[in-house]
């Protein structure tokens, strides 16, 4: 069990009545709560989701709060500030002055910082500190009404040689503020990248699955994301440009195992992170694994940062890997099927 669930633990005689968990960690936790404990879960990673489904649990998947109850909320520290800002408004708006909302965090994720988050909506109280790790106590004195989720999206403008985008980022999603340095230097590169039948591997806010469709509006166009965040985003993205929503797909996948057969091409600037942690894994199995969801003479574009070993990994599974760009410290990968010329007949 994780220490940020031992915590939880300790201080079980806190928790009563039905306790939704929000962003719970994939471990023991569930079985070990009191029987008399009516415990749900909300999460927007679609890996937590398909684990917490598994284990018969009661879990919503979603950038919104479970409609059901709930008399009490435990926090687990996300990543993201912003995000930690939403969650709170909106448990805050659900629960009655003086409903308590737990706040669980390790010290170095900033469970700390992620404290004075509380104090708008109430008392704060330190419940426990151990194993590296704090459980804060908020007792609510406010309540607030809901906001609509596309007033938590921040907006900013992206020139690309088809014309000027607007991306829409949602609290928590890779690169919420401005363009990141790699999907820059892959942007100049997509015009090259075959028409038709196209995944968007971690598609984020969208940026690149809105370029592929403002470059041709015949492009089928599926965004795959993890995180529920990112999927809203790039739908919100193609609806802030008029992007033809009949073009676009969004899909929540664990990875590249969940794409699409028979693709064109999957476009990708990899994600890299879960959490606060660095997880190759998604990336390596695409690089490893791409190959499988092309069809023949199917393209394979990335880009990723020049120290890592992508080349090698893409070139074991398709036999050559070409370098289109190597520029501030990132690099522009490129690999395609064989053709069979049966199906060029």
């Amino acid at each position: 069990m994780e220490p940020r669930s031992e915590v939880v633990i300790r201080q079980h005689d806190y928790l009563s009545g039905r306790v939704l968990l929000v962003n719970a960690p994939t471990d023991d936790l569930l079985s070990n709560l009191a029987h008399d404990i009516e415990a749900s879960i909300w999460t927007w990673n679609y890996n937590e989701f398909q684990y917490f489904q598994n284990l018969k649990a009661d879990v919503h998947f979603g950038t919104d709060l479970p409609e059901s109850d709930f008399d009490q909320a435990v926090i687990f520290v996300p990543k993201s500030k912003e995000l930690l800002n939403y969650i709170l408004h909106n448990l805050v708006s659900r629960l009655p002055v003086g409903a308590s909302i737990f706040l669980v965090g390790e010290k170095k994720g900033g469970v700390e910082r992620a404290a004075k988050q509380l104090q708008p909506y109430g008392q704060t109280t330190k419940l426990d500190s151990a194993r590296h790790c704090q459980m804060w106590q908020l007792t609510t004195n406010t309540t607030v009404t809901a906001k609509p989720l596309t007033q938590w999206a921040q907006h900013y403008n992206v020139a690309t040689p088809a014309g000027e985008l607007t991306i829409c980022a949602l609290p928590g999603v890779f690169s919420q503020n401005h363009l990141d340095i790699g999907t820059a230097v892959l942007l100049p590169y997509l015009k090259q990248v075959t028409s038709g039948k196209i995944a968007d591997f971690g598609c984020g806010a969208g940026v690149i699955s809105a370029y592929l469709s403002k470059l041709n509006p015949k492009n089928r166009i599926f965004a795959l994301d993890v995180d529920a965040f990112a999927l809203a985003s790039t739908q919100m993205t193609f609806e802030k440009n008029s992007l033809p929503l009949e073009q676009l797909e969004v899909k929540a996948v664990t990875g590249i195992e969940d794409a699409p057969l028979f693709l064109h091409a999957i476009v990708s600037n990899p994600p890299f992170h879960q959490g606060i942690q660095t997880d190759y894994n998604a990336s390596e199995t695409l690089c490893k694994t791409a190959r499988r969801h092309l069809k023949s003479g199917g393209e394979l574009w990335i880009v990723a940062n020049r120290f890592l070993n992508y080349p090698l990994l893409i070139e074991q599974s398709f036999s050559q890997c070409t370098t289109k760009a190597d520029q501030q410290g990132f690099k522009v990968l490129f690999a395609n099927t064989q053709k069979n010329l049966k199906e060029e007949r």
